[in-house]
């Protein structure tokens, strides 16, 4: 069948609003799964306990939750190249942000990550705990966020950031925060560039949580350039947001969401 046989057919139609329906719910019952126990293990380990194993069971848990909508929801992730970064050491990993997938699969692929996230979704309910536990990094007290993601690289962590600050509105990228060079001038470690481009715009910033997504979906990682610590933090800023334009180029561009 066809792209255009499939978007009218009332058949795909409920396949595809099925498999939003899995893609979400299971997402959701992995998180409520791990709830408890993130919760009981926190105050009860020390931290040199506590951090691998949230951090391996967010990583397992992602795979999984890939693979199952690679089985049930006509996805397909192309994600080899990330394996390259396993034992590179620590390292910024900085990436584009089109979709609300886009940690979900770079975690999936690298053991011992940290991600910078968003003060909201550290308080949410299904994502804080584990969150809290793996010691990710809130993103709202920028001096604190700083230096705690300094520390998570001397450690020997791979630190997940998306230098746009939140998912991309007007693609192929929205303007660079310095963030990210100011975490690598101080931590002194190397920026490692990574490219996620999708086929369709699914759980973009324009495609509400709840809308079918657009079957099959399709997505790509691969690495980028990687930079060496700035000393520059704005011309840096400017330089890495020059190449993920030039990269990403129509690639990168979000198609018009089709009708819902």
């Amino acid at each position: 069948m066809t792209e255009r046989g499939r978007s009218g057919n009332p058949w795909w139609i409920a396949y595809e609003t099925v498999a939003m329906v899995i893609g979400l719910g299971s997402l959701a019952l992995i998180c409520l799964g791990w709830l408890p126990f993130a919760l009981l293990l926190q105050p009860l380990l020390p931290q040199r306990w506590a951090q691998p194993i949230g951090r391996g069971f967010i990583t397992r848990g992602f795979r999984f939750y890939l693979r199952l909508l690679e089985i049930f929801c006509a996805c397909r992730f192309d994600l080899q190249e990330l394996d390259r970064l396993r034992d590179s050491g620590p390292l910024i990993v900085a990436a584009n942000h089109p979709s609300l997938l886009d940690a979900v699969m770079i975690v999936s692929r690298l053991p011992n990550a940290v991600c910078v996230m968003k003060a909201s979704l550290m308080d949410n309910l299904l994502f804080g705990a584990a969150a809290r536990l793996a010691r990710y990094i809130r993103n709202d007290a920028p001096l604190e966020m700083i230096l705690n993601a300094r520390q998570a690289l001397h450690d020997g962590a791979r630190l997940v950031i998306f230098p746009e600050g939140t998912r991309t509105a007007n693609f192929p990228l929205d303007p660079c925060s310095p963030s990210t060079g100011l975490v690598a001038n101080r931590a002194r470690v190397p920026v490692q560039t990574v490219l996620i481009e999708f086929s369709t715009p699914y759980l973009g910033k324009a495609w509400p949580l709840f809308r079918r997504p657009q079957l099959p979906l399709s997505c790509r990682i691969r690495l980028g350039r990687r930079f060496e610590p700035p000393s520059n933090v704005q011309a840096f800023t400017a330089e890495i947001e020059a190449y993920f334009r030039a990269e990403l180029g129509e690639n990168g561009a979000s198609p018009a969401p089709a009708s819902a």
